[in-house]
């Protein structure tokens, strides 16, 4: 087993080698005539974005000060995104490089192919006189001679090529960079300007706060009188050394602002200890519904001490589902703890949250992750509403959570059981989203007797 990790480990370690010195050739080697300034710059810049990386998930993951978490982890969480996308920007180059040179290498074509204006040779001394021998005209045209100009008629002195540059061959002499060379630094100008562009729109969005997103999920289950109950959802807000206590005010003003009946707080509140984040948490207690605020824990309350989140929760008034159910007017509501709770004997508990209910009520249940739902289906749950997967945050990211998940987001269903995965409020890592915009969404439950 331990070989099996090393051959991984060493594997990854050559692909990221590999592209970041394919990266570093298409931006500062293809782009520049020669070794200099400009290459060293971008061996230094990539090699110390990579350093910073690095020291950013260490600092997190070893509980440095959190002064210094949050001093390495916005460059080096930045530098994770937008190493991303210049090598996703650099390949797809790839594409319009051969197109270009060709483009260029027909106008030039065609540049060649067009007719020299003829000079006039010298006249030796003695020609062109335009008379024949002994003073009769000749087969010259009269005045073609320089005296009919004027002009002495000694010898002319001969003209100088027109680019000296290149006597032998005038006509291939460069009057600039190669087309090589031009189409190198066309293609890696906009590689840069495409990378840095995407990953500062993804940052802005994440940086203003998520947008409401409103679905209605009907319920077979629920009686008339529920119809219409609305349940903000929010996941996945990863409060942290990047996103602090104004990213945590945008998102509690967004929820309180949709007036919902019921909150559900469905994993992944933190990265990071109740001491270094509860004043990023407090906005929390403002939180406001009819029926209440509810939480169950994510994957990353396990890696930031489960046990004083739970109680954190608590004390800023959500009340914490552990394994356990509540009975609403209508519906119940139950929540389970994360799968990553069973390490450390606190996972998830089916039987204890849902053995005993009564069928005939409508239930929706709060699991942080969407794996959860063939559990949720044994035990008769009629909505499942769940996070962690952030709709894959950076694209390409959407395609290997989808392997990974079995719903990446949205509404679906499996069986009698519907899931509702929602892309989550805020970013884990970088600060980044691309094709997976953050949300809050409201669920208005809907009866069919209505």
């Amino acid at each position: 087993m331990a070989i099996v990790f090393v051959l991984i480990a060493l594997l990854v370690v050559a692909v990221l080698v590999t592209g970041n010195w394919y990266v570093w050739r298409r931006l500062f080697r293809d782009t520049t005539k020669g070794p200099g300034a400009v290459r060293r710059a971008g061996a230094v810049v990539i090699v110390g974005g990579w350093v910073l990386t690095v020291g950013a998930l260490v600092a997190e993951r070893g509980g440095a000060p959190f002064w210094l978490q949050q001093v390495l982890a916005w460059p080096g969480f930045l530098w994770l995104a937008l190493a991303l996308y210049l090598l996703l920007a650099v390949l797809a180059g790839e594409l319009v490089r051969p197109v270009l040179r060709r483009i260029l290498d027909r106008r030039a074509g065609t540049s060649e192919a067009a007719p020299v204006p003829a000079r006039p040779e010298p006249i030796p001394a003695g020609q062109g006189t335009g008379r024949g021998p002994g003073g009769v005209p000749g087969d010259g045209a009269p005045g073609d001679g320089p005296a009919a100009d004027g002009g002495a008629s000694g010898p002319q002195e001969p003209q100088e090529p027109q680019n000296s540059q290149n006597p032998q061959n005038p006509q291939e002499a460069p009057a600039g960079p190669s087309r090589r060379l031009f189409v190198s630094r066309v293609v890696g100008g906009a590689a840069a300007a495409a990378a840095v562009g995407t990953v500062g729109y993804g940052t802005y969005g994440v940086l203003r706060g998520p947008r409401v997103k409103r679905v209605t999920v009907p319920l077979a289950k629920l009686p008339r009188a529920a119809h219409g109950y609305r349940i903000a959802v929010v996941s996945d807000i990863h409060l942290g050394p990047v996103l602090g206590r104004g990213f945590a005010q945008k998102v509690v003003d967004t929820i309180n602002s949709t007036q919902p009946d019921l909150i559900a707080v469905v994993g992944d509140l933190v990265d990071g200890s109740v001491k270094d984040l509860g004043p990023a948490a407090a906005p929390l207690a403002q939180l406001r519904a009819r029926h209440g605020s509810f939480f169950v824990t994510g994957n990353h309350e396990y890696f930031s001490g489960a046990e004083q989140w739970v109680e954190e929760v608590r004390r800023l008034g959500l009340n914490p589902l552990e394994n356990a159910r509540t009975e609403l007017p209508h519906f119940d509501l139950a929540g389970v703890n994360d799968v990553a709770g069973e390490d450390e004997g606190q996972g998830p508990d089916y039987a204890k949250a849902l053995g005993d209910r009564d069928r005939g009520r409508a239930c929706v249940l709060l699991a942080h992750q969407p794996v959860q739902i063939h559990d949720a289906v044994d035990h008769g749950v009629d909505l499942q509403l769940s996070g962690h997967t952030h709709g894959g945050q950076l694209f390409p990211g959407n395609l290997v959570a989808g392997l990974a998940n079995p719903t990446l987001a949205g509404l679906d269903r499996y069986g009698d059981t519907q899931l509702y995965v929602s892309r989550g409020a805020g970013a884990w890592g970088p600060p980044t989203r691309v094709g997976a915009p953050s949300d809050v969404t409201v669920i208005e439950l809907a009866s069919k007797q209505a």
